[in-house]
């Protein structure tokens, strides 16, 4: 059973457990997610005890590292409970900014190369 199908049961144990005027989630919940952060922070650690290096390097910490932000931002800032409105305005400026920072790349490599035409004659 993988992280995200555990977690997706123990939200919907506690979705059926919330009460009227709060709720309560239990603790295996937490404890659940609190196992899967560390065995991930493991693999993250794994990556430099193998000596990766290049792009598988960087491509599985990164990967790890998103893995268990939506882990903490989903159950420990609980917003896999919240209003989809609430959600939107917490992770759609982020999504913004990485788009922004995507043009502003590809800009600089054009600006980059028209300025060696320029400067240099050629590339």
């Amino acid at each position: 059973m993988g992280p995200t199908t555990a977690v997706v049961q123990a939200t919907a144990a506690a979705k059926t457990t919330a009460h009227a005027e709060g709720q309560q989630h239990p603790i295996r919940l937490y404890l659940l997610v609190w196992g899967w952060l560390f065995v991930l922070s493991t693999c993250s650690y794994l990556v430099d005890y193998f000596n990766l290096q290049g792009y598988p390097r960087w491509f599985l910490i990164l990967l790890l590292m998103i893995v268990k932000a939506g882990l903490i931002v989903g159950v420990f800032m609980h917003m896999a409970w919240e209003r989809l409105a609430l959600v939107y305005a917490i992770l759609v400026p982020p999504v913004a900014v990485l788009v922004f920072v995507g043009i502003m790349v590809f800009e600089s490599s054009y600006t980059h190369f028209t300025r060696l035409i320029f400067f240099h004659g050629g590339p």
